[in-house]
């Protein structure tokens, strides 16, 4: 799994490329706490190369989650795939972590 991330106008774009699993998951902890700590509380979590995720990932991006909104942000999903849509769904985590078609809708109506 890889990371990357881009600042954008008004929020941090982490894309998330590979299988989000109990080996990545605390790398993606680490990854979205190190571009809270430089200064972007605002983050959408890009998942269109993210075919695949288990409840590690899922804890991940839930721990993600409070990291963002204890700096006075928020932390929102963009383009989910169908394997990790049916997660959010089964887990019904899809009332919490809200998801956007792309990572440019997420904080638009903000």
């Amino acid at each position: 799994m890889e990371f990357s991330y881009e600042v954008k106008d008004s929020y941090a774009e982490v894309k998330a490329d590979g299988r989000l699993n109990m080996v990545s998951a605390p790398k993606l902890r680490e990854f979205v706490t190190d571009v809270i700590a430089g200064g972007s509380s605002r983050i959408v979590v890009n998942l269109e190369n993210t075919a695949f995720m288990d409840s590690s990932g899922l804890g991940a991006l839930i721990g993600c989650l409070k990291a963002a909104r204890q700096a006075g942000g928020d932390l929102r999903i963009a383009a989910v795939q169908p394997q990790v849509k049916m997660v959010l769904e089964l887990t019904s985590m899809d009332r919490v972590l809200t998801s956007y078609a792309s990572a440019e809708e997420a904080f638009s109506n903000d």
